[in-house]
């Protein structure tokens, strides 16, 4: 009989299932407690009973696990040092959505050869947020593959459906049974109305096909997800200003939704040039200063060092610290931002009580 089934595939691998690495790298007690701790400081700040300002930051892509220790060690410090203004969550993202072709993660491919050991890339991701939780620093991830969450999801405080997804009924569906806050950001083009749309579906329940812990085909019942929230990332023009900010304010209210929402400093609201992203915070902070209560928070891409690099490229000649996708500030630059972010909360604060 003539083949009628994977003419175009060329490999096939069975991975570990999630139980099963899940009992190679348990979550104890500790870091259960900082996932949980994290998940409800975002729910408070979303539901306006903590007047923090939310800030996730960190690298635009992890390739490097110890290099983001490293930073996690550093941005662990800050976390503790200005909690009372600042909710700071540690960006970790592991999955990377491309336009066309490209590095599609440290998942996908953890050792930057085209191996694709996801085996390997599933293992030491989930040993990294495991590793950042443990020195009390909750994570924040974008979940790209609807299976990946059943690797990790249960040490992650905060994720993201990105611009190039957030029209995909498969990620509104996933969004809808995730155990944490979810941001949805607006469309590249800078469409927030279906992000908005995104943001409804995600509240409801769904039935939909997925796996289990055994990694065993299954039907997914939900019940809805009511922390879904919009983030703002630019367009074709940029979106932080306080026209746009008031323009999302109110296709938020016409659809019954909280007029809560995050900008992200980064992506088309700063060029992708990392310099920009001080432009970005500082307007963010003006705006808070002026009175706005709809900007419940920022995203910051950061890393050890500020720009990025060249890649496909021998991972022997990659400088240490420096992002292989979208252009960081470095950590001195997140430490003057962070300390500014905190004083001007800290005054609000203060005019408040």
């Amino acid at each position: 009989m003539e083949q009628l089934h994977d003419l175009r595939v060329s490999r096939i691998k069975r991975l570990s299932s999630p139980g099963a690495l899940k009992d190679k790298l348990p979550v104890n007690d500790r870091i259960a407690s900082t996932v949980s701790s994290g998940r409800r400081e975002v729910e408070n700040i979303l539901n306006g009973t903590d007047n923090r300002l939310l800030v996730i930051v960190g690298p635009c892509s992890i390739h490097n696990v110890d290099a983001a220790l490293v930073y996690a060690e550093k941005l662990s410090g800050m976390r503790s040092e200005l909690r009372s203004e600042l909710c700071i969550l540690m960006r970790v993202y592991f999955e990377k959505p491309r336009t066309t072709v490209g590095w599609k993660g440290f998942i996908n491919d953890p050792h930057l050869d085209d191996s694709y050991d996801i085996e390997h890339g599933l293992y030491y991701a989930r040993k990294l947020l495991i590793d950042i939780n443990a020195l009390g620093l909750p994570a924040a991830t974008e979940f790209l593959d609807p299976i990946t969450p059943q690797y990790v999801a249960d040490v992650v405080s905060w994720a993201a459906i990105g611009a190039r997804t957030i029209e995909s009924q498969t990620h509104r569906q996933m969004a809808s049974g995730l155990s944490m806050p979810v941001g949805f950001k607006n469309s590249t083009d800078g469409r927030i109305n279906v992000a908005v749309d995104a943001i409804r579906s995600a509240m409801h329940p769904h039935s939909f096909l997925g796996i289990d812990r055994e990694g065993h085909s299954s039907v997914i019942t939900t019940k809805g997800n009511p922390y879904g929230h919009l983030v703002l990332r630019g367009g074709m023009t940029p979106n932080y200003d306080a026209q746009s900010i008031a323009v999302a304010e109110q296709l938020l209210e016409k659809a019954g939704l909280s007029q809560t929402l995050l900008v992200d400093c980064s992506h088309a609201n700063s060029g992708k040039k990392h310099a920009q992203q001080l432009k970005v915070w500082e307007n963010i902070l003006e705006q808070k200063t002026g009175g706005n209560r709809s900007i419940a928070g920022v995203m910051i891409e950061s890393n050890l060092c500020s720009g990025n690099q060249p890649f496909p490229e021998d991972p022997e000649k990659l400088r240490y610290g420096v992002s292989i996708t979208d252009e960081c500030i470095s950590w001195e630059e997140t430490e003057r931002m962070l300390r500014q972010g905190a004083d001007v909360i800290a005054k609000l604060m203060s005019k408040e009580a």
